[in-house]
């Protein structure tokens, strides 16, 4: 899945519906970091429908971070995880969510701990890597591990002795002393003490100022009968979708790869249309997709994330609008959004569309909103409008654009192509210009611009696609092309060779 910005819960929310989704055995795990109030937020993650949520420690780690966020890096696990689990116990929410903490957990003496503190699963991360063979030198980053275990250089590669036995025998030792601490306070299992704080005291160094610090509040048990309940809960599956109802239509589809379309009707209530569908194709038929094409025919107004991780094989052509995260993850699907009476500048398309996206194409016949693009890898679109931080940080794909764009265009751009329908020196004003930069359209470069407006008429009957076709020679004056800086430079120096 692509890299994510989460802004509040309901972005989280629908992240986690979005990847039950298009992975229905899988289970979603949140990570925060220990800090003070980390309980409200566990408690919305809680309600967001995650199956786990890690507490992660201030401490761990390789050293490979930036300075600034080893130093700070949050409070440790037991503090953050403590508050988590006495928050989630409160609101009646501990009995929906798995806890997992880490963050320098490393003997069977933590693991107990732990769970006592209401951890069910636990993170050993750094002591498996020392057992492998790592000194803990934090050069990670620089490719010059002196030990093997974190370089591409051959020669230090050939220093590495790890073996996976030696952390086999890691695991197995922290194994034995937990069994040993569990039969030292008459415990036979690890869901017995499973938040029993109870169990657990402060230990006392002596001095008035070592002992200034008062735990307690800690090991405060929320709620004593509910101590060790909460083991073994599964993962949550989502509610019944459309992509369900599509499943139980599309038999011969997926039985036999043949070409099928179906119609339905749609509300802003059915979110991520086209993900459980996509799992199932890629289950049954691989990457490489199917022979035929399963059509789907959709009226009315899309939910969040419509075509989120759409697969090869799948085509989606709504009548009407749709909401944010159109095509987020796109996987080789088409998809294709107009309205019934097209209006120019009409927005028609959510917030930060083709987020992340790999491969397939989308066309939208009128506008879409802010962030549109971002992250794209592979994938190809045609819309006509769009909002600020277009196609930023974009490493591949083509983006055609037949109408206005806002500001931050193309920013942090290192890869991909990028069409603008100019009103006169806009785009270039609204252009981010530090790794992106306006370069001449040859022959070639036209040809792919007429493509994908010529395919952008067939899928939307798009008028104004129609009316610049209409015209193509003074249609294609009016063009810029955005490309990465370096595509110009290496452009430059091959014109230079070949004079």
């Amino acid at each position: 899945p692509p890299h994510h910005d989460i802004y509040s819960i309901e972005d989280l929310a629908q992240l986690i519906y979005d990847l039950k989704a298009i992975n229905p055995d899988a289970r979603v795990t949140v990570k925060l970091v220990s800090a003070s109030g980390i309980g409200a937020i566990a408690s919305g993650v809680a309600k967001a429908n995650a199956d786990a949520i890690l507490i992660a420690g201030h401490n761990g780690g390789t050293g490979a971070s930036p300075q600034t966020s080893i130093k700070h890096a949050g409070l440790p696990w037991e503090i953050g995880l403590a508050e988590a689990h006495q928050v989630l116990t409160l609101n009646n929410l501990r009995g929906s969510v798995t806890l997992r903490t880490d963050g320098g957990v490393r003997t069977g003496r933590d693991v107990v701990i732990a769970a006592m503190l209401g951890a069910e699963e636990y993170g050993v991360g750094t002591a498996a890597l020392i057992a492998m063979g790592c000194l803990m030198v934090r050069q990670c980053h620089s490719n010059t591990c002196p030990v093997g275990v974190c370089s591409q250089d051959e020669r230090l590669r050939e220093k590495f002795t790890g073996t996976p036995d030696k952390v086999v025998n890691l695991f197995t030792f922290i194994a034995e002393e937990t069994r040993e601490i569990l039969a030292s306070i008459g415990a036979r299992t690890m869901d017995e003490i499973i938040g029993r704080t109870d169990l657990l005291r402060q230990v006392r160094r002596g001095g008035a100022h070592l002992d200034d610090l008062d735990l307690n509040p800690l090991l405060v048990q929320v709620d004593e009968g509910a101590a060790g309940k909460w083991a073994d809960k599964g993962r949550k599956p989502i509610a019944d979708s459309l992509d369900a109802r599509v499943l139980k239509d599309a038999v011969r589809f997926l039985d036999r790869g043949q070409t099928l379309e179906l119609s339905y009707p749609l509300n802003n209530t059915q979110r991520t249309v086209g993900a459980a569908v996509s799992s199932a194709i890629v289950r049954r038929f691989g990457s490489q997709g199917p022979a035929g094409r399963l059509k789907l025919r959709l009226e009315g107004i899309a939910g969040q994330s419509f075509g989120a991780f759409a697969a090869k094989g799948l085509e989606l052509h709504l009548t009407g609008e749709a909401n944010d995260y159109v095509g987020k993850g796109l996987s080789g699907a088409e998809i294709s959004i107009r309205t019934p009476e097209w209006r120019e500048d009409q927005l028609i398309c959510g917030n930060t569309t083709l987020y992340g996206a790999t491969s397939g194409r989308l066309f939208v016949a009128g506008a879409a909103g802010e962030r549109f693009a971002v992250r794209n890898s592979g994938a190809e679109a045609v819309v006509e409008g769009l909002g600020a931080h277009g196609c930023e940080y974009m490493t591949g794909g083509r983006v055609v654009v037949l109408g206005s764009v806002g500001w931050n265009l193309a920013a942090g751009m290192s890869g991909g192509e990028l069409f603008v329908l100019d009103q006169p020196g806009h785009a270039e004003r609204a252009l981010n210009g530090d790794l992106a930069g306006v370069t001449d359209i040859d022959a070639a470069a036209a040809e792919r611009l007429r493509e994908l407006v010529e395919a952008h008429l067939a899928a939307t009957a798009s008028p104004l696609a129609r009316r610049l076709l209409s015209d193509w020679d003074n249609t294609l004056d009016r063009f810029v092309r955005i490309v990465p800086l370096t595509d110009i430079v290496r452009a430059e120096e091959r014109l230079k060779t070949s004079a």
